[in-house]
């Protein structure tokens, strides 16, 4: 896959990210944040499931993942409750503003640190700076 295909589906990824946020946060006005989660959840549990008994899927590498990565499911129930809940009182702007420093926040310590497996990527000065224009982005948007 080229340099053009990655960046053309990191975009899908945001575009159905903030689509979902603003779907979630319409389920969660209208039925409140567990039964919009549920909805989401099985719906999506749904078509992978029926995706995989059509096509099958391997399942024999289990062994080799760390313990913590299978954590994953609950921080996917996390992100799917706090968009839900938190685009329709703070906006789709202000709401993934915050979702997106936060990530970035964590990223950068988990790439520092090198935790969980990730390359080590140590903080300098230009990410600093990088990230001090960035919270000066958050604080105007959020305004």
């Amino acid at each position: 896959m080229d340099t053009f295909a990655f960046i053309l589906l990191a975009a899908i990824g945001g575009i159905a990210v903030t689509l979902q946020g603003q779907f979630m946060g319409i389920m969660d006005q209208a039925m409140g944040t567990r039964a919009s989660v549920l909805i989401t959840y099985a719906s999506g549990g749904a078509l992978v499931l029926v995706y995989t008994l059509l096509r099958g899927v391997d399942l024999t590498g289990w062994r080799g993942v760390p313990w913590y990565a299978f954590g994953a499911g609950v921080f996917g129930l996390v992100i799917v409750a706090t968009i839900g809940y938190v685009i329709p009182r703070l906006g789709v702007a202000n709401g993934f503003t915050l979702i997106v420093a936060s990530q970035f926040f964590i990223a950068a310590l988990i790439d520092h640190f090198g935790w969980f497996q990730a390359v080590q990527r140590p903080m300098d000065l230009t990410r600093l700076l990088g990230f001090g224009v960035m919270l000066i982005g958050v604080w105007l948007v959020t305004k």
